[in-house]
């Protein structure tokens, strides 16, 4: 089988990209810019200088290749000042999309996984975890762009025979991971104090090597065409609990003391930083289930070891002294 990784340049792309070629699959790596990871280019064929925004190129790229796994997409942006944040988010994350799934399927490919996300069901849980039946609750420009990039690729599937499947992951963390996962590894790693022993919250997780494991599976299985699955690790964890076994995976005793989630939320407005404030406090779950059920699929890995494995890397790969700038 050969496939077409869009996005391979990336985080999870490149963890993809070696997966599968391990797994026997010929892979092409679709690179938006710059050269190749090492790890991509002493292995693995890649098309650099590829841009969703345009169709050159891809045409080439798309030669005889079964399936596209689709992870390139305009992400958050902290600070976005683009005169129409939501038309730009569309142009990336929809109609691009919409455009490379009808080549795609012009150049006969048979299957196009998309990876989207759990933000397309909403941002918070309280009473229950979110499921593939629920009525989306996007709340975002980049949730909105790929609520509409889905139904999208349904409407080219009906058309076409393109065998579309969606993947709606929660936060993704692993070896290479950015944001604000690495921004907690780092605290604890330092021994800050953080505010968390009273948080009651519950977050459904996503080690890269889970999700790696389920878009193989959505790229094989017949029974998945048509269909959205929402992934997670299996066992959802609170702040304190993450922390706890960050700390423990690098040695390190998490040093977590009482706040009100209340105070927590206040100091956070009155910071600018709501949201970051909102993933530290609140509740993201999801049902996973149905991938389970249906495909017969489950994580290969617990959160422990994915945890673990993510320590390990931050440990190896940065100095002591590692503080990122930009938290997502």
């Amino acid at each position: 089988m050969r496939v077409l990784v869009t996005g391979a340049n990336g985080f999870v792309g490149r963890i993809l990209c070696q997966h599968l070629a391990r797994s026997g699959w010929q892979v092409r790596a679709a690179i938006h810019r710059g050269p190749a990871a090492p790890e991509l280019a002493s292995t693995i064929e890649t098309c650099p200088g590829l841009d969703l925004t345009s169709e050159k190129g891809w045409s080439e790229a798309l030669a005889g290749i079964d399936v596209v796994v689709h992870l390139a997409a305009r992400a958050h942006i902290m600070h976005d000042h683009t005169a129409d944040p939501l038309a730009e988010y569309r142009r990336v994350n929809t109609e691009s999309v919409l455009k490379l799934a009808r080549l795609a399927a012009a150049r006969g490919a048979s299957r196009f996984v998309f990876i989207s996300s759990v933000k397309v069901n909403g941002e918070v849980t309280r009473e229950k975890p979110f499921t593939e039946i629920d009525e989306p609750l996007p709340t975002d420009p980049y949730a909105v762009s790929k609520l509409e990039a889905e139904r999208g690729l349904a409407g080219i599937a009906a058309e076409t025979g393109l065998g579309c499947v969606t993947l709606r992951p929660p936060l993704v963390y692993g070896p290479g991971v950015k944001g604000n996962f690495v921004r907690l590894m780092t605290l604890v790693r330092r021994g800050i104090p953080l505010p968390f022993a009273s948080l009651p919250n519950k977050r459904s997780l996503l080690y890269a090597g889970n999700l790696v494991s389920a878009i193989e599976r959505v790229a094989t299985s017949g029974a998945a065409l048509g269909h959205t699955y929402l992934l997670s690790d299996g066992a959802d964890v609170s702040t304190p609990q993450l922390a706890r076994l960050l700390g423990a995976a690098m040695g390190k005793k998490s040093r977590l003391i009482p706040c009100p989630p209340g105070l927590l939320m206040a100091v956070g407005k009155l910071a600018g930083r709501v949201d970051e404030m909102q993933r530290l406090t609140g509740s993201l779950q999801v049902d996973s289930s149905r991938i389970r059920r249906e495909l017969a699929w489950q994580p290969p890995f617990t959160v422990e070891q994915g945890v673990a494995a993510t320590a390990r890397w931050l440990m190896i790969a940065a100095p002591a002294g590692y503080a990122p700038a930009v938290s997502r």
